[in-house]
């Protein structure tokens, strides 16, 4: 209860979109409604540092992770469309976004546990980087848990998301990474421009 607590009050600072369990429409209105009593805008340093959490929390990656990720990706042509590749193709994000876990930090403990291979074979690492043409399949020795046990059935593709850089097959419980997410600051709704301005200061 404690844990669930500390993560309606992250989410009230950094927005609804940080955990799957804010993301719903009570949250959001009692979002609107204490958002009208709240002060002054925050400096340039206040809002860098707000979205770099805002990511951060997003991904459920450490200050760390998040620091190398930038660092990397500031190098590239299009450092915010290569961030936003890095954090979508880790491993625990490419299963939660195929709709095998229903939050992203499920996604991480079921890496994690070794529910999950890449090619046929046996992960554990949630921040291993896929791409175009890496199979994820749920193992076979998880497939008897409640975990994914009639999940096609509890978790039908038309009720979820899922990205067209994906193609997934539900009775199988695997899926192929087809292409490569794009970013869309709009649609993210997550502003990387400003996470590299805080790591340039």
């Amino acid at each position: 209860m404690l844990i669930v607590k500390s993560k309606y009050r992250i989410a009230r600072r950094l927005g609804a979109g940080v955990f799957d369990q804010t993301q719903t429409q009570k949250f959001a209105l009692s979002e609107s409604n204490s958002q009208k009593k709240r002060g002054r805008g925050a400096s340039d340093y206040g809002r860098q540092l707000m979205e770099k959490q805002r990511v951060r929390f997003t991904y459920g990656l450490s200050e760390r992770q998040l620091s190398n990720y930038a660092k990397e990706a500031y190098l590239a042509k299009d450092p915010s469309a290569a961030l936003h590749k890095m954090l979508e193709m880790r491993a625990d994000m490419v299963l939660y976004r195929s709709g095998f876990a229903s939050t992203r930090r499920a996604a991480r403990q079921a890496v994690s546990h070794g529910h999950m291979t890449v090619n046929g074979v046996r992960i554990k690492t949630p921040s291993m980087a896929l791409k175009k043409g890496d199979k994820i399949s749920i193992r076979e020795g998880a497939r008897k848990s409640p975990l994914y046990a009639g999940l096609a059935e509890r978790n039908p593709a038309e009720s979820r998301a899922i990205p067209s850089w994906l193609d997934v097959d539900e009775a199988l419980l695997c899926a192929e990474v087809t292409g490569e997410p794009q970013y869309s600051p709009a649609e993210v709704g997550l502003d990387y421009s400003t996470v590299f301005e805080f790591y340039s200061r």
